[in-house]
């Protein structure tokens, strides 16, 4: 999924015993809610209890941990917690930098 897909995938690696995983998980659902139709963002959630080699492969150490990739490449990586407001400028500062790389207008 992720080697293939034009389409930017954050990836929230997260745990249900985290309490901190739970209040990002918030802040990730009110980013991609608001997140501009035009600029489209896939979320996708995983478990590291249920996929503990990809974790590992992926090197996860702390949690929650947030992965942005784009063409099966790592954009950005956040350990740790970010409010909304934060979380949305990262995404949009690397975003942005990748339209203009592939020829779409910045906003």
């Amino acid at each position: 999924m992720l080697l293939g897909s034009q389409t930017p995938i954050l990836v929230d690696f997260y745990a249900t015993w985290c309490g901190p995983c739970q209040l990002m998980s918030n802040v990730i659902q009110e980013v991609a809610a608001n997140f501009p139709k035009e600029e489209r963002l896939q979320v996708v959630k995983i478990d590291i209890d249920k996929y503990p080699a990809l974790a590992t492969r992926l090197r996860v150490q702390a949690l929650p941990t947030l992965m942005l990739f784009r063409g099966g490449k790592q954009l950005d990586r956040v350990e740790g917690l970010l409010d909304a407001k934060m979380l949305s400028q990262r995404l949009r500062y690397y975003l942005r930098g990748l339209d203009a790389k592939f020829g779409r207008s910045q906003r």
